[in-house]
């Protein structure tokens, strides 16, 4: 009696922790495993945006009449200000043209309905054949999110904890601590910086682009249009509406000081 008594102890005193730990985690629920939302898990960091937001659209129940994807710049257009349109905005940092089609078949095989138009957002810089060769592969986020019990296993991961524990200190204090993080509407915010650093770090930016993606670093891939075309033909009913994200004064002058400026004119006409 004594020996299994002290065996229920230890099982319990085991089990409370996790508990602990993971009711502390779904509460927060930093990966998007899960869909409830509350005043303190309205800040979310942003740990791999294209992991949370396919968790979010596998284990959620995604009924969008729009589908929006781009870039960094498009993830900070906010969804829920197009008018009369339901909209996802399924964009991710570092994005190329060649992720669009297996995000928008995944996105399309989990919402509740066909969409209606497909949003794509166009940067001249991801253009070039040295930026569209780094596509990142979709599949191993899906692969992840359909793993046997992956949601729940994460609830008891002190990374997840950690995750959440900075999630709740930014709620509480509904402060905008990250260079990008999100609400749970899917809304991206910036963090505000003081007009110094804004302009140090805007002349820190051109003369990146200088260096690694302007000049002789341009050379337009041509996989582009035909992304375009076999997106249109693969969705015939759905609208497509392609943008091109704005650019900055000062960057659009160091690409003409670079002499892509007929490239920049040539990359417009495709469209």
């Amino acid at each position: 009696m004594n020996y299994r008594f002290f065996i229920g102890i230890f099982m319990i005193m085991a089990l409370v922790p996790l508990l602990v730990i993971g009711s502390f985690s779904y509460w927060i629920d930093p990966l998007w495993s899960f869909s409830h939302k509350h005043a303190y898990n309205d800040v979310q960091a942003v740990i791999d945006e294209r992991q949370q937001k396919v968790n979010e659209l596998y284990f959620g129940k995604p009924d969008y009449d729009t589908l929006l994807i781009g870039s960094s710049r498009t993830t900070y257009v906010p969804a829920d200000q197009f008018k009369d349109m339901k909209v996802y905005n399924f964009s991710a940092s570092d994005l190329s043209f060649l992720e669009y089609r297996p995000m928008i078949e995944f996105a399309q095989q989990q919402n509740d309905r066909p969409f209606e138009r497909i949003i794509l957002g166009v940067d001249f810089f991801k253009s070039s054949i040295y930026q569209s060769e780094n596509a990142v592969d979709l599949a191993p986020y899906i692969q992840t999110a359909e793993e046997p019990f992956y949601r729940w296993k994460n609830l008891i991961s002190l990374d997840v904890l950690d995750y959440s524990k900075r999630n709740y200190e930014w709620s509480k204090e509904n402060a905008r601590k990250a260079l990008r993080q999100y609400n749970r509407e899917n809304i991206a915010e910036a963090k505000v910086f003081e007009q110094a650093t804004i302009e140090k770090e805007t002349k820190a930016k051109i003369q990146k682009f200088r260096t690694e993606f302007y000049g002789e670093h341009y050379k337009y891939d041509p996989r582009l249009k035909e992304e375009l075309l076999a997106i249109q033909e693969a969705y015939p009913n759905a609208e497509l509406i392609v943008f091109t994200t704005p650019i900055s004064t000062p960057l659009y002058e160091a690409l003409i000081e670079e002499g892509n400026f007929d490239d920049y004119k040539r990359w417009l006409a495709r469209y």
